[in-house]
């Protein structure tokens, strides 16, 4: 017996503004997969007036608070997947 394997590529894009007037660093992942799926998680950094300004420490928390933001929503899209075709109330812990 052959065992077939099937892959799949999904992506992920990353943006990141800094708005410097703000000391604030934005970031969104979006994600893209092979089918209807394409969620977007967003996440902030705020530079205290009295830290060094260092940008890669901004861009760092701000991009992983979208991925991880980006995270919880593929859950909860996959949660809602499977009691789409259960039609009964599920928790996914993850």
């Amino acid at each position: 017996m052959t065992t077939r394997i099937t892959s799949r590529r999904w992506r992920v894009d990353v943006f990141v503004d800094e708005h410097e007037d703000e000391r604030t660093t934005h970031a969104e992942a979006r994600l893209h997969t092979n089918d209807k799926t394409h969620l977007v998680g967003r996440g902030a950094a705020h530079r205290s007036p009295h830290d060094r300004e260092i940008a890669e420490i901004g861009d760092e928390l701000a991009v992983a608070r979208a991925l991880s933001d980006l995270a919880h929503k593929l859950l909860h899209a996959a949660a809602s997947d499977v009691e789409a075709i259960t039609h009964e109330r599920i928790r996914l812990h993850g």
